[in-house]
């Protein structure tokens, strides 16, 4: 049997194209900072400080980067098994809904009881939110992207009137916010002197829970086989409708945990804009992440370095923190856009080589 070459290696071909696409993230961003009339590597550096320079902005980063991850690996099952969601967004602000009920209305439990289960809650209000536009699908075929679009506005809409004029207002009624949670809710600091809190850890495992599912259970198998090609895992006896709407809630799951452990570490009471877009920004994170639990914690590690560094880049060198927002849009489009990059650098080097042996 013929050994494969090392450049044809598929794991080899996906770390070309993303490391492609990153490089022209950092070329064309150097150019709209040098545009701008600042240093791109002033700027570069003042971003990294910001995001690793102390333990301050360490923790800052891992608290970034814990939604994130979360909501990019429950999409991680969602696409790998052939479906495109855009509703993490709402299913992260239903998770964190649903960990404020409990966390206000049973706060009289101990905390080793209280915590859990309101993570609990968070999952299963994600999972529940994202089981309408799965069963819709599988049952329907009515198209998963719009449905979960919408639902992101009716869960943002809903929540906001809960806190503005709802049952969830505060109790003074001034702000349009809830109470605050009962402090056996909140998580507990890992990292004493900083923000950093248990939901790393959970955050971690989850990674490891989704790797073994998807690659080594029997579930994640079928899941991936309905990706891959619907009709031929039909064909051998595997229940595509089922698989489609289990990924779908397992999607939900996770981004509901999102939700409910930013606002039980961090914000500690339900808001209007508490999720900070992560769940459209996990689409770009899971992507970049090349759908393996182990590249998206990477991706996710990166988001959550440029939202930390982004501040000190405006404040050191007056740079808008909105390019920020212009580095995660060229990531979308140059990640999207690797296979035509990958495609494109080997055919070059493979006709340079061809050339240079003809002339030898």
């Amino acid at each position: 049997m013929e050994r494969r070459k090392p450049s044809e290696s598929p794991l080899f071909q996906q770390l070309l194209g993303l490391g492609l696409a990153l490089l022209l993230v950092i070329v064309v961003t150097s150019v709209l900072i040098a545009l701008s009339g600042k240093s791109p590597l002033a700027a570069f550096q003042a971003m990294i400080k910001g995001a690793f320079g102390t333990k301050n902005s360490t923790a800052e980063t891992m608290i970034k980067t814990v939604p994130l991850l979360l909501a990019a690996l429950g999409l991680t099952i969602c696409y790998r098994t052939g479906l495109t969601s855009l509703g993490s967004e709402g299913q992260i602000v239903i998770g964190g809904l649903m960990a404020t009920i409990v966390g206000i209305y049973m706060g009289g439990l101990p905390k080793p009881i209280l915590v859990p289960l309101a993570m609990i809650a968070g999952m299963i209000g994600g999972g529940l939110w994202a089981s309408i536009a799965g069963f819709l699908k599988a049952k329907l075929g009515v198209s998963e992207i719009i449905n979960t679009i919408m639902l992101n506005y009716v869960a943002t809409y809903f929540v906001s009137y809960l806190i503005s004029s709802g049952p969830l207002q505060e109790e003074s009624g001034f702000y349009p916010q809830s109470d605050l949670l009962s402090q056996n809710a909140w998580l507990s600091s890992i990292l004493p002197g900083t923000r950093m809190h248990t939901g790393v850890i959970v955050a971690a495992v989850s990674v490891v829970a989704v790797y073994l599912l998807l690659w080594k259970l029997p579930l994640g198998y079928q899941m991936r086989a309905v990706g891959n090609n619907p009709i031929a895992a039909r064909t051998n006896g595997i229940k595509v409708a089922r698989n489609m709407v289990l990924a779908m809630v397992l999607s939900g799951v996770f981004a509901g945990l999102a939700g409910a452990i930013e606002l039980m570490g961090i914000h500690h009471r339900l808001m209007n804009g508490f999720s900070s877009s992560y769940g459209f920004d996990a689409m770009a994170v899971a992507l970049l992440g090349g759908l393996h639990p182990a590249g998206v914690t990477v991706a996710a590690l990166f988001f959550g370095a440029l939202r930390t560094g982004a501040n000190t880049m405006q404040r050191t060198l007056q740079v808008p923190v909105s390019l920020v927002n212009v580095i995660q849009g060229l990531v979308i489009l140059f990640v999207l856009m690797q296979a035509v990059l990958r495609s494109f650098t080997i055919k070059l080097f493979t006709s340079k080589k061809g050339a240079a042996a003809k002339e030898a």
